[in-house]
């Protein structure tokens, strides 16, 4: 993450100190130990896809994202900017091919190994205020919007920093214990990261989710 872009995360989410930052919507339907799973609610989001390794993918789309909901926008209505609120958490998953931005929401073929993975598809949750028709449209073409339908995922939280050897660890075990409880995984996994970069260790919050059948 660049100099500029801390700043500007920092000076963004100070400017929001007094307001919580919104998470999207969800019911726990199962849960053990580090192990949940949530039936979420439908939500828009703004999402790009990255080629690289995950920290190079991670913080490219993070940026790319970030100077979307800054005011690299044009509003609905008046077509001039606006800035959109931070929400949380920041995901990125890994891609076996690029998808056309437009298709119909259907995740494509993906690798069940992060460390594989050349392409990656990062998405922000958009504030539950909007909907397609009402959100600032971003300027930059890379960036796209897209409602997802409500789906039922599997979570595997944990804490600390995210190597790429923690999160395959992390996945895997999600996968083994979806296994033991008869579940079938469909989809790529997802990283999400609900913190910004200052946080401690001790006191991140992160998820590995992969969506399962119903």
């Amino acid at each position: 993450m660049t100099i500029r872009t801390l700043f500007l995360l920092t000076a963004f989410m100070m400017g929001q100190s007094a307001m919580a930052i919104e998470e999207p919507a969800f019911k726990v339907t199962l849960k053990a130990d580090v192990f949940e799973v949530r039936q979420y609610a439908p939500t828009l989001i703004a999402e790009t896809l990255v080629e690289g390794d995950m920290d190079e993918a991670s913080n490219k789309g993070f940026r790319r994202i970030a100077d979307y909901i800054f005011g690299n926008n044009r509003a609905a209505q008046s077509g001039s900017s606006a800035k959109i609120a931070m929400t949380a958490p920041v995901t990125v998953e890994p891609q076996s091919e690029k998808i056309a931005m437009t298709a119909p929401v259907t995740m494509s073929a993906a690798t069940k190994d992060m460390r594989e993975a050349k392409l990656w598809r990062v998405h922000f949750v958009m504030p539950s205020q909007y909907t397609l028709s009402s959100i600032p449209q971003p300027n930059n073409p890379d960036v796209k919007l897209k409602e997802v339908p409500g789906k039922l995922m599997a979570v595997h939280s944990y804490t600390g920093f995210n190597t790429m050897a923690k999160v395959q660890s992390k996945t895997d075990e999600l996968l083994s214990w979806l296994q033991q409880k008869n579940f079938n995984a469909i989809g790529a996994p997802q990283l999400s990261r609900y913190d910004p970069p200052w946080t401690l260790p001790m006191f991140r919050r992160n998820e590995i989710m992969v969506e399962v059948e119903k």
